[in-house]
């Protein structure tokens, strides 16, 4: 169909018109899910100093060359304490897990394989050890100098805990977008309001700012406004000074009453791109920037399920990006279709609401989630994926399909093998 944008193409525009925002130190408490905005250099080794990694005895593993081996018992350490007090030849040390390794000794047995003597003045050790036997050398995890993590890393709970573990209280990240949301119409009904002839319950706003959160952006409820010129242009220039960026739903279609569309054409000065994208559901589709800081806006369809579509395919990477991550779309899966996905030939790519199971086989599994117009946001709820559907007649039964996972974590290790990145 003439007109149409490709789906990479109006993506490439959206990730061309934002940047990563400003870089901020923030305490490792903060910055879970962050994105690190430097490189980071370990200045001293992981862990410091070379410790035991068994509650056992130190001693010196030559003295084990010929067991069993009787030695004498000369000191206890504890973690957290230190001791001058050398292992000479014959001579071990009650030693506890983390405790440092005492002068001249260079492994140590663990508690469980030695015999000690009821005065508990000697040990015997009835097998042989080597050199380095259960002892974390200085060092063994992260040397000083090392990198530790690359610029454009995400920040999960194990790499807090390398950084506590390297003596950093702060990190410099990227922040995270905040992120204003509009709904624009006059048939919309905020719940539990009652609802007049024509009126509808506002969904859209509601399951966007879920959306925003669960992916880790800061969301800002904008509220609903009616098809009013002047209100919408004063919430719009308002959420521009607030926020990093905004999202709206409806309006940015074809249609005469499309307030949004004229709004955004005004305040953008001639920034906005209007799109027809060559995808169903979520055709319609609006990507500039508003006010003095040039805040990006998306514009998003007012159908629910192509409201939610569309910000996953374009929304959401382009927020990922501000944010500082490096991949930006949901993985996608190589599936099994359960059932048949039939479509029509119309120069569009169809996502078809899909519930994705791992199978008995260790294949990725779909079936269709329900109804697929583009309002029934039911089916939408149900489903964990997308399955990606090019120009043609679809895929029978049995066939294999791409799903773009919407909720990667309940097919468990099925997404390990899958590649990121949307394929419509």
């Amino acid at each position: 169909m003439s007109g149409l944008v490709p789906v990479p193409e109006a993506r490439a525009r959206v990730l061309a018109g934002v940047a990563p925002l400003p870089a901020e130190r923030v305490p490792l408490a903060a910055a879970l899910g962050l994105v690190t905005a430097e490189r980071i250099v370990a200045r001293s080794p992981v862990p410091p100093f070379t410790n035991s990694a068994m509650d056992g005895y130190a001693l010196r593993a030559a003295d084990t060359a010929a067991p069993p081996a009787r030695l004498r018992v000369v000191g206890l350490l504890l973690a957290g304490s230190h001791t001058e007090v050398p292992v000479g030849p014959g001579d071990a040390m009650r030693i506890m897990t983390g405790a440092p390794v005492p002068p001249g000794a260079d492994a140590v047995c663990m508690v469980e394989r030695v015999e000690v003597s009821p005065d508990g003045a000697t040990v015997t050790i009835g097998h042989t050890l080597a050199a380095g036997d259960h002892v974390r050398r200085a060092g063994g995890d992260v040397a000083a100098g090392d990198e530790v993590f690359a610029a454009g890393t995400v920040l999960n709970a194990g790499a807090l805990g390398v950084l506590a573990g390297l003596g950093d209280a702060d990190v410099l990240v990227h922040r995270r977008p905040v992120v204003g949301v509009l709904s624009t119409g006059d048939e919309l009904v905020e719940a539990p309001g009652a609802l007049g002839p024509g009126q509808i319950h506002e969904s859209n706003r509601t399951a966007l700012l879920a959306l925003v959160e669960q992916s880790g952006f800061v969301g800002v409820d904008l509220g609903v406004v009616g098809d009013d010129e002047h209100v919408v242009a004063n919430a719009l220039r308002d959420a521009a000074r607030r926020c990093d960026a905004v999202v709206t739903s409806g309006g940015v279609s074809v249609g005469d009453r499309d307030v949004v569309k004229a709004v955004l054409g005004e305040i953008s000065g001639g920034s906005m791109q209007w799109m027809q994208v060559a995808v169903k559901p979520a055709k319609p589709f609006a990507f500039g920037a508003i006010g003095d800081q040039q805040t990006p806006v998306f514009g998003l369809p007012g159908n629910p399920v192509s409201a939610l579509v569309s910000f996953e395919l374009f929304a959401r990477p382009a927020l990922r990006s501000m944010a500082g991550h490096r991949d930006l779309d949901r993985p996608v899966a190589l599936a099994v279709a359960d059932e048949p996905f039939a479509r029509r030939r119309d120069g569009k790519v169809h996502l078809v609401r899909v519930e994705a199971r791992l199978g008995g086989d260790g294949l990725v599994h779909v079936r269709s989630a329900g109804g697929q117009e583009s309002h029934q946001l039911h089916a939408m709820a149900r489903a964990n994926a997308l399955a990606v559907l090019p120009d043609g007649d679809g895929v029978a039964a049995g066939g294999r399909v791409d799903a773009m996972l919407l909720d990667a974590g309940s097919l468990g290790s099925a997404v390990a093998a899958t590649a990121p990145g949307p394929r419509p």
